[in-house]
């Protein structure tokens, strides 16, 4: 596994088909379900779909500023050692690329083969996720040997999409327990 090449795949690559409507808790954990999408390279014509959930949570410990904790992030090869936490954390830190100081514990809930062309599968789970009135799960496409990387940046970016209400919403709370 070439970790350089499945970060510039992904972020290359990586298309957020439907992102996730509800903001992130400020101040509570918060569950990210997803549903990521990729062409199968062994059946072709075939996608695979990864459903899972990250609980982004604050850590119970203080830690120092921009040391994010990346748990179930690991690659099938990770037994081998081609891609762990200490080794994703320090890929991303060489690149300038941080994420908040909070967990974020990714758990993998089903692997499956979807037996249709990539582009009707995602047409299929994006109908399915309007069908549902499903606002809290995000829909990603991307090459199968970087999803991690590819639900990184999505993680990253429904972050960056709270710094607005996080700020209000501090500042509110200082408002109302510390009035003039």
């Amino acid at each position: 596994m070439d970790i350089q090449k499945n970060w510039e795949k992904a972020l290359a690559q990586t298309e957020i088909i439907r992102s996730r409507i509800k903001n992130l808790m400020t101040f509570e954990d918060t569950q990210v379900p997803y549903i990521i999408l990729s062409a199968s390279s062994v059946n072709l014509g075939d996608t695979v779909v990864r459903q899972g959930s990250v609980r982004v949570t604050k850590p119970t410990i203080i830690l120092p500023p921009n040391i994010p904790q990346f748990l179930g992030f690991e690659s099938e090869e990770s037994s081998r050692g081609d891609l762990n936490e200490p080794m994703v954390m320090n890929f991303l830190m060489v690149r300038g690329v941080s994420m908040p100081s909070l967990k974020y514990n990714n758990q993998t809930y089903s692997v499956d083969v979807h037996e249709d062309s990539f582009e009707n599968t995602i047409a299929y789970y994006k109908d399915y996720l309007q069908r549902r009135e499903d606002v809290q799960t995000g829909l990603i496409a991307c090459p199968d040997e970087c999803w991690q990387f590819s639900l990184l940046l999505y993680l990253g970016i429904q972050t960056a999409k709270n710094t607005e209400s996080d700020i209000r919403y501090l500042f509110e709370r200082h408002h109302k327990e510390n009035p003039s």
